[in-house]
């Protein structure tokens, strides 16, 4: 392996601390007095003790292998990093401990996104996962008590739901007027000089803010062709949510600062006001912080200014409801990309068996019917639930092929012999014939719900 290579390579007359002596060791960072005026934390130097420790290294590692995920470009997978980092422990902690360790360069990786254009994954190799989550570790403890109430992604005990909650809750309070902030691929275009700047401002230990130098200049292997990194980072490294918002947290403060009414998840920031005056206004300066002070770049095109009406957020909406209380659903774009990921599952020349398609629909509808859980969507779930029955039904029928087949189906099921004859030599297509109403005798609510086919009503009522 070339981590090993690397780590031999270092010069000798180092010693490393033992397991023992790590375990012992006293917490490296110190959290100074908060207060309204002065809301730091100072982190003592020797932090890079603390993240390559004994027991943080092999936290990290299990946390790497419970997350599964793709190798990176060296073909190491997740079932191979916890042997390979007890043999080679010592080695790695001296390398990355004495400032000579370097990240490989990620693995590039497509994901199509709902617009047709493809996202930009990088995916690490499992050591340098494990490495990054063993800074997140250390690092978490120290910026959480610096993120703002109203950063709401990648947080412990912050989720979706408590965004989407904030969000009514200012609306309700009449500030129904929002600026969706669209920074222009974010991930992408990070200027390196001003995290490192953002991030030397808390972390002491230069060894550390150096990895994270490194990592942010490893590169990408694209189709074997080596890309330099000079801005932006992977979203496929276990550092990069937290990066994100110790950037983005720069963002939050400045809007605290002004006295706005935010709430961000991730790179998507919706601030409320009480008028599209004051929101052009905010919309003109908050965009002004962004490109001057963080140097990122807003999507001017994709920057809206709406009632809250009109909004889309993390995939929910909002509606007045009686009495004038604000009501939340699920934007009419996800019920839709919702059903075509059913129509994806039930494909009829899919060619997986009952079983297997029992078992997609239900991860997926569980999943789906979880995220959404709080909106108001009893009509969609009761109309899509019956659109889904007719869906499975049209499967089975196809499933059955052969008109012999599908007539012994049918008087199985209870048909008589005519009707069944009927409906098996019908040349009319597979969806109208699955709708009849002999069909729905035949293969009840009821039957499907015993064979194991889910619904959204089980999860959502």
């Amino acid at each position: 392996m070339k981590v090993t290579e690397e780590c031999r390579k270092q010069e000798t007359g180092y010693t490393s601390k033992n397991s023992t002596e790590y375990e012992g060791m006293k917490k490296v960072y110190q959290q100074t007095k908060i207060t309204e005026n002065t809301a730091t934390i100072a982190v003592t130097v020797d932090l890079m003790e603390e993240i390559m420790g004994h027991q943080n290294l092999i936290k990290a590692c299990k946390r790497v292998i419970s997350n599964k995920g793709r190798h990176g470009m060296d073909g190491m997978s997740v079932k191979e990093v916890m042997p390979f980092i007890l043999e080679h422990e010592e080695e790695i902690r001296e390398t990355v401990v004495r400032g000579k360790y370097k990240p490989k360069p990620v693995r590039r990786v497509e994901i199509p996104k709902d617009d047709g254009t493809k996202r930009k994954l990088g995916v690490p190799t499992v050591i340098d996962r494990v490495i990054q989550q063993a800074m997140v570790q250390v690092l978490s403890p120290i910026y959480e008590p610096q993120f703002l109430e109203n950063s709401y992604g990648y947080r412990p005990k912050k989720n979706q739901h408590q965004a989407i909650r904030q969000a009514q809750k200012y609306i309700q309070e009449g500030y129904n007027i929002v600026i969706s902030i669209d920074l222009e691929k974010y991930f992408d275009t990070v200027n390196h000089s001003k995290l490192i700047q953002v991030l030397s401002e808390i972390i002491k230990d230069g060894r550390v803010v150096s990895l994270i130098h490194k990592y942010l200049n490893a590169g990408v292997m694209a189709n074997g062709v080596f890309e330099k990194t000079e801005v932006g980072f992977s979203q496929g490294g276990n550092i990069s949510p937290l990066l994100s918002n110790i950037m983005l947290n720069e963002l939050d403060k400045e809007l605290e600062r002004r006295k706005l009414r935010f709430v961000r998840f991730a790179d998507d920031t919706a601030i409320f006001v009480k008028s599209r005056r004051s929101a052009e206004r905010v919309s003109e300066g908050i965009t002004k912080f962004i490109e001057e002070k963080l140097k990122l770049k807003v999507n001017r095109r994709k920057t809206s200014i709406l009632p809250a009406t009109k909004i889309k957020y993390l995939g929910f909406s909002f509606y007045i409801a009686s009495g004038r209380k604000v009501g939340i659903r699920v934007h009419p774009k996800n019920v839709k990309k919702m059903k075509d990921k059913i129509r994806e599952i039930t494909k009829r020349n899919s060619g997986c068996g009952y079983a297997k398609l029992k078992k997609r629909l239900t991860e997926y509808i569980r999943g789906w019917v979880n995220y959404f859980k709080i909106a108001n969507m009893k009509k969609v779930v009761l109309g899509t639930d019956e659109w889904l029955r007719h869906k499975i039904r049209c499967y089975i029928w196809k499933s059955w092929k052969k008109p012999k087949v599908r007539r012994y189906k049918l008087a199985k099921l209870g048909v008589s012999k005519e009707k069944a004859r009927m409906l098996s030599g019908s040349r009319e297509g597979l969806w109208k014939v699955s709708g009849y109403q002999d069909m729905n005798k035949a293969i009840t609510n009821k039957k499907l719900e015993r064979a194991g086919y889910p619904t959204f009503a089980k999860y959502y009522l």
